[in-house]
């Protein structure tokens, strides 16, 4: 170790000048370990009070993350001590933090150390000395990679000319300053998509140009598509790829037909939502001659139109999912494509990728195969129809409809046996008019229509996982893609455990995993039908680990199966048009084990985007909430906490789902604070408390559309 340049300790030296000789030396030392000694012999810290006072300033070091002890009296400065790379994460309240690359905790970032990075930014930070009981803290050296420089709000246009983007982001702090050059035609009150395109160093406010009017604030077509901007989503289809698609041919060669397995003479129906456009999967069944069932699960062949890598496929791959809001989808595949040439319309031919099954009256599979063939549906069922041949047991087709939804009824039941998880949720829709407006709220239950399409499909998706996955003794699987749900969360499920116990219910949490399953699939069903049934089925998903796509299976926990895959929806999700060409290339051409790195790559886009998806889809219905409540202010309904929080508690109203927090502030008989371990708000004089899961009437207060937000009064 080379020798520093001596530092004149002295005798007599206060704690901060000996602080700032010891931090001079780690820095001058930023990848070496500095033994006791050697801190002592070159500050000449010859006296044992001098020694005491070194050895406390090192253990602050320690505590505060500065410098670590590497071994036994060897002192080493923290990497963080010189710079480090990571994300920076905005704060509109100036409380800024950093997140390192290598996943250590949060760094707080104060808004004059931010060289005014943008939320989700790669920056470069340098550390400054932490001081004790205070957070760690940095400053922004250098942006390295720009994230996200596009917001969304509502113009505020001077009579100067110049503008203001007013937005509710809570990554700005400061509203976007827009030129008058930059406003692109907005007029006030018009939804814009800004570009931050400067953002000087002595400027509160960011410099921005208008990218997109998107109309007048409060026109629902605006709205929708601000929501799809805010969320990085896009709200058009590029004309080159609309154009693209026009030009991909419908005919059907007698060629390609030969290199298929034909299914055009036996009975085939679509079975979808009464407003869908397009029917990516149709069932087909026939009695064979040794008694057994021949079922057929048909997928449109979206492969075969479009090609790997070309324009179509890369914006497939950048949207990855069908995004769909309150009133409307965005399709990841051009309209040419998603409601024509790969829709599977009755009484067309198309082509499809199909699972084919050999099974009998008991809903055992005796033999599968997977085919490409060429199909023509007899039939375009909507669910309600197939529910009510189900239930009166009469109607077209109704002896191949019985037949499939018993085969359904068995593969359920054996799922379940098995270990699969009853979340069998109620979905909330809106009854809309033209404009767009909510007029009504219904709730959307799955019968045995939806279950019989969904069993089949299961079953589809997990012979092909297994079809690809699964492999002798010793032998390596290829690449693949799989659909994922690792085990709950152990700390998740004692804690739901605690919060049901308040209601009477029970929950094993340890056990083999069939133990657990079966427990909280008795929860699901004891709390069915009871008030608390929306709250406690939320809370029980919460304690559930997020599926996602993957080349690496570990089996999907909420379905108990040990091969998993999506292959049913290519029209609409990224995943099932790689898992199509991954089949191509195994099963018809035998080809190598595809590029494991790449289709990684390909997984972790689709699941982001999976996610930001449902963001976007959530922040609509809210909206819609919001927009179907603002004619009842004042207006009292009950409800039920369906959430705590340090700023106040959400209810959720019984009659419509539609979830507001009653402010902390309004909150005026007692001094409440947030117990968080045990989901409740605690007065402190008259030791009331709320709860998750109380009872209540409330007063619709507000309604700000803008914020999508709904605030309630105890009434």
């Amino acid at each position: 170790m080379s020798k520093p340049k001596e530092k004149k300790a002295g005798k007599r030296m206060n704690k901060k000048q000996l602080t700032e000789i010891l931090l001079a030396l780690f820095q001058q030392h930023p990848t070496e370990e500095l033994p006791q000694k050697y801190i002592f012999d070159t500050l000449r810290l010859t006296t044992h009070p001098l020694k005491m006072l070194c050895m406390e300033i090192l253990y602050d070091f320690i505590a505060d993350d500065f410098i670590k002890e590497s071994s036994k009296h060897r002192y080493k400065l923290n990497n963080r001590g010189v710079e480090m790379t990571g994300t920076f994460q905005r704060k509109s309240n100036g409380k800024n933090t950093f997140l390192p690359d290598d996943g250590g905790d949060p760094i707080l970032i104060a808004e004059r150390n931010s060289a005014h990075a943008m939320n989700g930014d790669k920056v470069k930070v340098a550390f400054f000395a932490k001081r004790k009981r205070h957070m760690l803290e940095a400053e922004v050296v250098e942006i390295l990679e720009r994230s996200n420089d596009t917001f969304v709000g509502t113009l505020s246009v001077t009579k100067w000319g110049y503008a203001f983007l007013l937005t509710e982001s809570r990554t700005l702090a400061n509203d976007i300053f827009i030129p008058k050059e930059n406003l692109k035609d907005g007029k006030d009150g018009d939804k814009a998509v800004v570009k931050v395109v400067e953002w000087p160093d002595e400027l509160k406010n960011p410099i921005g140009k208008v990218i997109d009017v998107l109309g007048p604030a409060g026109d629902n077509n605006a709205e929708m598509h601000a929501i799809l901007a805010e969320f990085g989503l896009p709200y058009v289809y590029p004309k080159r790829v609309v154009t693209a698609a026009e030009k991909i041919s419908s005919v059907i060669t007698e060629e390609e037909i030969a290199k298929r397995e034909d299914f055009r003479n036996v009975l085939t129906f679509t079975c979808d939502p009464a407003d869908a456009k397009d029917f990516d999967d149709a069932l087909s069944i026939r009695k064979m001659e040794n008694g057994l069932w021949e079922v057929g699960v048909h997928i449109a062949d979206v492969t075969h139109y479009v090609e790997e890598g070309g324009i179509i496929d890369k914006e497939a791959l950048n949207r990855a999912t069908s995004v769909y809001l309150v009133d409307r989808t965005i399709p990841m595949l051009p309209e040419k494509l998603c409601n024509d040439l790969c829709s599977l319309r009755p009484d067309e031919e198309k082509l499809a990728y199909s699972v084919v099954f050999d099974m009998d009256e008991d809903a055992y599979v005796r033999k599968s195969r997977i085919v490409r063939t060429i199909i023509k549906s007899n039939r375009r069922f909507c669910y309600e129809e197939v529910q009510d041949i189900i239930e009166s047991r009469k109607g077209e087709f109704a002896d191949e409809i019985l037949v499939l939804d018993g085969m359904a009824k068995k593969l359920r039941e054996r799922r379940f046996k098995d270990g699969a998880i009853n979340f069998d949720r109620v979905e909330v829709k809106f009854k809309i008019d033209e404009k767009g407006k909510p007029l009504s709220v219904f709730f959307k239950e799955s019968k045995d229509a939806n279950k019989l399409i969904e069993e089949f499909m299961l079953l589809a998706n997990r012979t092909v996982a297994e079809r690809i996955g699964r492999v002798g003794k010793g032998k390596k699987a290829k690449t693949f893609v799989y659909r994922v749900h690792d085990l709950p969360d152990p700390e998740k499920l004692e804690n739901l455990s605690q919060f049901i116990s308040r209601f009477g219910y029970r929950l094993r949490t340890s056990g083999s995993r069939n133990d657990i399953t079966k427990s909280l699939n008795n929860l699901l069903k004891d709390v069915h039908g009871k008030k608390e049934e929306n709250l406690i089925e939320n809370i029980s998903i919460r304690a559930m680990q997020k599926a996602y796509y993957t080349t690496t299976n570990i089996g999907h926990y909420g379905l108990a199966f040990d091969y998993y895959t999506h292959f049913t929806s290519p029209i609409r999700r990224y995943p099932d048009m790689m898992v199509h060409r991954l089949l191509t290339l195994y099963l018809e051409k035998e080809g190598r084990s595809a590029n494991v790195k790449k289709y990684e790559g390909m997984c972790e886009q689709s699941s982001k985007m999976e996610e930001v998806a449902a963001q976007a889809e959530r922040a609509s219905i809210k909206y819609k909430q919001v927009e179907f409540m603002q004619d009842k202010i004042g207006q009292v309904f009950p409800g039920v906490i369906s959430g705590i929080s340090e700023w106040g508690i959400y209810v959720e109203l019984n009659e419509s789902k539609c979830e507001g927090l009653v402010p902390m502030r309004d909150l005026d008989d007692d001094y409440y604070e947030f117990d968080e371990k045990n989901y409740c708000l605690r007065g402190r004089r008259n030791h009331h408390v709320y709860q998750l899961g109380d009872e209540l009437n409330v007063k619709v207060a507000r309604a700000d559309l803008e914020k999508k937000q709904l605030d309630y009064e105890l009434a």
